[in-house]
């Protein structure tokens, strides 16, 4: 049995994309709906047809993001527990591990509880573009009737050109801020799921190795390396423990996370879950302290991206 085997990277890239690709796809059909509106003349009858329709594209597109998540977190979980499987020499193979990977009791719960919060985040973003919808039409409405008074008291035939762009700029903006994040950044709908999807599938690809590590009795990982070039880089192969109570000077995953600098939202980074540091072949054993000591560096500077640590 290996001592200790590095996993191979997962990669997502085909289904994020497609599920993004729906976003897009949905974006843009409010969108050419909400243009298709005659703001000169904004009756009833055609808000509210409108707005059936942006109604209807968003709860189509709540079904396949929903399909998606309950689809797609359960296999990056199972990519997980393969990964502690190889890593731990148990599978020869990575794919030899895929098919013999079960869910304990912990990532039973832990992937439960991953589609949900995953489903809220998705579904908190379709109700704020209908919600936003909703807020620019009547908006529009309003100074469409307004500026329909003021052209009747002028004696003007038609609303003004800047006032009609303006109208359908607010119109256009309803769409394309789908969420405001807690930092008060604005999200377009489709970045927003990308960056999402991205990091809670890797979180349960990280947490479902972690669980399983831990029931094979091994407390220790190294963290993956991709030549990264932000603050990740400090910490790329230096050791991790997976349990706070494991022997040795080494921080956990959720003291490196609490830094900002590394398992942060879009982060690619993953762990190769290990028994004992202390049968590290030289070459992964010299890195990792040296990655242990650069990253220390790193962090004692307080700064989310530090430059100049090296």
């Amino acid at each position: 049995m290996a001592d200790f085997r590095e996993v191979p990277a997962p990669n997502y890239e085909y289904e994020i994309k497609k599920l993004v690709s729906a976003y897009t796809k949905a974006m843009y059909q409010i969108s050419a709906e909400l243009q298709r509106l005659d703001i000169t003349d904004m009756s009833r009858a055609s808000t509210a047809a409108a707005l059936a329709e942006v109604v209807r594209i968003l709860a189509e597109l709540n079904e396949t993001s929903t399909e998606w998540v309950t689809r797609n977190l359960p296999i990056a979980a199972t990519d997980g527990v393969a990964a502690t499987i190889f890593a731990l020499g148990v599978a020869e193979t990575i794919e030899e591990a895929r098919n013999i990977a079960k869910f304990n009791r912990m990532n039973k719960a832990m992937v439960d509880a991953v589609i949900a919060d995953t489903q809220s985040d998705l579904l908190a973003v379709t109700q704020n573009v209908e919600r936003k919808v909703r807020a620019a039409v009547r908006q529009v409405t309003a100074e469409s009737m307004r500026a329909n008074m003021a052209r009747g008291v002028n004696g003007r035939r038609t609303i003004s050109r800047d006032i009609l762009d303006g109208l359908r700029k607010k119109l256009g903006d309803s769409v394309n801020t789908g969420i405001i994040d807690a930092a008060g950044r604005r999200w377009r709908p489709e970045v927003y799921v990308d960056m999402a999807v991205r990091t809670k599938m890797r979180e349960a690809h990280v947490e479902a190795t972690t669980n399983e590590a831990i029931q094979r009795g091994a407390l220790y990982g190294i963290i993956s390396r991709h030549g990264a070039t932000d603050a990740c880089r400090y910490h790329e192969g230096r050791i991790i423990k997976l349990s706070p109570d494991a022997p040795g000077n080494y921080p956990t995953y959720a003291e490196l996370r609490a830094t900002n600098q590394i398992f942060h939202p879009n982060c690619r980074h993953v762990i190769s879950p290990l028994r004992d540091p202390s049968k590290l072949p030289d070459s992964a054993r010299s890195r990792a302290e040296r990655q242990a000591e650069l990253g220390d560096k790193a962090i004692a500077t307080g700064k989310r991206n530090p430059q100049g640590v090296e």
